[in-house]
């Protein structure tokens, strides 16, 4: 079966959804009629956060929605790599909350979520205030796990050693590092272990790095030392590198190499069990957990991530309190940014049921990840997600992948793709 075909066809049908805006989800939905505003407070502002508090608005206008994002502007981790490689700028990938107030008439605060309270139903912020909830959706992001390589701390990351895996200053530094080194000298990026936020973004990273040092450091390579042994369409990365790049990157497995166990940012050294590396850049990507906010109102179990009803979202820890996007374990699904698109728009058609809202049919659950190898070559993955009971499942006939047979005129037909689907999202989300 040609994958790449039909991969299109699923990946038409998700952008169509997207550019539908209102149409996709609330099609056939009346406005409550109700007099009394339930509140909703949303905490964090990203696709998950932002999507959700866009949409409960749009399908009900009487409903109370206050949005609480620290970040004025907010960078997306989606395109941050092209940055970091030279082909966008900052500007490119900055999304802003004024439609979200003007248009749509959510409330957005530009505070810390601090502490939850689950029996008043109340969020405390950092500037003082506590906001009123009848349900609260939670949608924080990861945190990083700073104790997990000796020698590497949150501060040698914003210093020295960028993680970047949090657009913005992150996404500068690391910019800043690759145009700042000696050709010649290399570029180690260190790659988590499964689960993380976006797990093909450090090889589509290594790829647009690579872009960059062959057009400007064509001495320089870049070695991916990998806390696994596998990872997401590492055949069609490991064919896009060989084309592109020749010789330029280097992967190595856990079991052979890939395993950092001590850094020293002074002389810019990695050890391994088969020896040390020293580079120009070092790029470490620390393994992960739900965010602050999540890990503070008792959200997360054992594991770091927060467990849920993978239909209602609702945390299975703390009744009343829904979780979203990267920080919940929501079955086989990714976690990336079409993820928590997805899930905060079934979550708001829930929420406005809820409220005495009538039933409409949600769109079903969907991932897809774009990954830009170099200018004009990209591939992808994709995934249809169904509900049964508590849970959801992956549809095995909806998966699409970009074809190991795919032709150069498809591969920038992706890529053409890759930045329309960045354009839709971004426009259903934050305009």
């Amino acid at each position: 079966m040609d994958t790449t075909i039909s991969r299109r066809a699923f990946n038409k049908l998700l952008l169509t959804g997207l550019a539908a805006g209102s149409s996709v989800l609330f099609s056939g939905l009346p406005v409550m009629a109700s007099g009394s505003k339930a509140r909703v407070v949303v905490i964090g502002g990203g696709f998950g956060g932002a999507t959700v508090a866009k949409y409960l608005k749009m399908g009900d206008p009487s409903l109370a929605v206050t949005l609480v994002e620290p970040k004025k502007v907010f960078h997306t981790c989606p395109m941050s790599n092209s940055v970091i490689g030279g082909l966008q700028t900052m500007s490119f990938i900055a999304q802003r909350y004024d439609a979200l107030r003007s248009r749509y008439g959510v409330e957005v605060m530009h505070d810390y979520a601090t502490a939850v309270d689950p029996v008043k139903r109340t969020v405390m912020l950092k500037g003082g205030k506590s906001l009123a909830y009848d349900r609260l959706v939670v949608s924080p992001g990861v945190d990083f796990i700073w104790n997990s390589i000796e020698g590497y701390s949150e501060q040698a990351a914003e210093s020295k050693i960028p993680h970047a895996y949090e657009a913005g200053p992150q996404t500068e530094l690391l910019r800043r590092q690759l145009l700042a080194m000696n050709d010649g000298q290399t570029v180690i990026i260190s790659a988590p272990k499964n689960p993380f936020r976006c797990p093909a973004a450090p090889y589509e990273r290594a790829g647009l790095v690579a872009n960059y040092l062959k057009k400007h450091k064509p001495k320089s390579k870049v070695i991916i030392l990998d806390d696994k042994e596998v990872f997401t369409k590492q055949d069609l990365f490991m064919l896009g590198w060989d084309r592109l790049y020749p010789g330029m990157i280097e992967w190595r497995s856990a079991s052979v190499g890939g395993r950092i166990e001590r850094l020293d940012a002074a002389t810019m050294t990695v050890a391994t069990e088969f020896g040390d590396e020293k580079a120009g850049v070092i790029n470490v990507i620390p393994p992960q957990k739900a965010g602050r906010i999540a890990v503070a109102a008792g959200l997360v179990d054992q594991t770091g991530w927060c467990p849920v009803n993978e239909v209602t979202f609702e945390s299975l820890r703390q009744p009343g309190i829904h979780v979203i996007g990267d920080a919940a374990v929501v079955g086989p699904m990714p976690k990336s940014g079409v993820s928590a698109n997805t899930q905060a728009k079934a979550l708001a058609s829930s929420l406005i049921v809820s409220f005495g809202g009538k039933p409409v049919e949600t769109p079903d659950l969907a991932s897809l990840c774009y990954s830009l190898i170099g200018p004009g070559y990209a591939v992808s993955v994709a995934g249809s997600y169904s509900r049964n009971g508590q849970t959801i499942s992956e549809k095995p006939d909806a998966v699409r992948l970009t074809s190991m047979e795919a032709t150069a005129q498809q591969l920038a037909e992706e890529a053409v793709q890759s930045d329309q689907w960045y354009h839709a999202i971004t426009h259903d989300i934050w305009h």
